[in-house]
């Protein structure tokens, strides 16, 4: 891309499958949240803090620290709501021209859509195992978590990238 031209701002209209995502991700937040409210006085004093890499508890804190993943998932997904406004802002091939700019900027800003969710669901998923371990009804994730945790935000990426080599 030459020095002398500058990338576009295009008004891209949020497609269907973004407004999907979205409903699913933020419903999967704020479910988990509703839980840890509705459960908090069953709660015993220490909760799960942290998991290994195969899904065993490995540290027990404070039940306060349950709010940290609802504060890292609204950090994160108001940071990649920003991310998704200003898809010139992406990090693009050469292959980025005015004629194949909107495609591009759509592609790269479902990705972020995709992955802000998938944040908001994995950290839902935890936050409910792991007040549900606490209360007793939880059996830990067990080690299919992790691979699929890599896996559903590995794909979404692959899939991207696929898609804009695809773009001419």
């Amino acid at each position: 891309m030459s020095n002398s031209w500058k990338r576009p701002k295009i008004k891209i209209l949020k497609t269907k499958s973004e407004w999907i995502w979205d409903i699913i991700g933020y419903t999967f937040y704020l479910g988990s949240i509703i839980f840890l409210i509705y459960n908090w006085n069953g709660l015993p004093d220490e909760v799960p803090a942290h998991y290994n890499a195969l899904g065993e508890v490995d540290r027990w804190g404070s039940k306060m620290e349950l709010f940290i993943l609802p504060i890292v998932g609204a950090f994160i997904a108001l940071l990649m709501q920003l991310f998704e406004k200003i898809p010139e802002s992406h990090n693009y091939s050469e292959r980025l021209s005015k004629e194949n700019a909107k495609e591009f900027y759509l592609i790269s800003r479902k990705l972020v859509n995709q992955l802000k969710n998938i944040c908001l669901i994995i950290f839902a998923l935890i936050l409910i195992e792991s007040v549900s371990i606490a209360l007793g009804i939880g059996n830990g994730f067990g080690v299919w978590f992790l691979p699929m945790v890599i896996l559903s935000a590995l794909i979404p990426i692959v899939l991207g990238i696929i898609k804009q080599k695809k773009i001419r």
